[in-house]
């Protein structure tokens, strides 16, 4: 991620930068951080966990998101925009044009430049939305996937072993490790 602008932004004018930008941005207690592209095999990650669920969660009250849907979050005083890889929502309302309020699975690739705020910064303000009930890290170097789940106080539970079936328990679908990083390592 670049640096983040110097003076303060509302949150009225980053949505209307957001609309006509060729570059995205997260959204940061009123400063914007552009985000890089990403890799191909950040994008395979990604790809091979929406597709497994959405053919899984089609037809349901849940609906699953790629890349370019913003999840909106306030926190204390400060609000955030972030763009998960790939996020899943069971709540038919707070959907905005562009934007959603209440994820309830939320996944991560990481990246070498994101890595530590996906762990630190956003791990910490997803876990103030109160519909969240996983947030999940996905390892883009090598094969991890940390799940955290309110209904274990946010301790994280890592898989690597390729038949290790991780459980997304919020939306009841599972995935093995081998299927989340298909086509991705030889």
């Amino acid at each position: 991620m670049e640096a983040a602008r110097v003076l303060p932004m509302s949150v009225a004018d980053y949505l209307v930068l957001e609309e006509s930008s060729t570059v995205k941005h997260e959204f940061v207690g009123g400063k914007i951080h552009a985000m890089s592209g990403a890799s191909l095999a950040h994008n395979k990650i990604a790809l091979n966990i929406y597709s497994a669920l959405r053919a899984g969660l089609h037809g349901g009250p849940c609906q699953v998101f790629v890349a370019d849907v913003k999840v909106r979050l306030e926190v204390a005083r400060d609000e955030f925009f972030y763009y998960p890889d790939v996020v899943v929502t069971c709540h038919p309302t707070g959907r905005d044009t562009h934007f959603l309020r209440f994820p309830t699975v939320v996944f991560e690739v990481l990246s070498p430049t994101t890595e530590a705020i996906d762990r630190r910064e956003k791990l910490a303000n997803y876990r103030f939305a109160q519909t969240l009930e996983e947030y999940v890290l996905v390892g883009q170097d090598q094969r991890e996937v940390t799940i955290f789940r309110r209904a274990t106080g946010w301790q994280g539970e890592i898989f690597t072993a390729l038949e290790a079936r991780v459980e997304f328990q919020a939306v009841k679908q599972a995935m093995t490790v081998a299927a989340i990083y298909e086509g991705v390592f030889a």
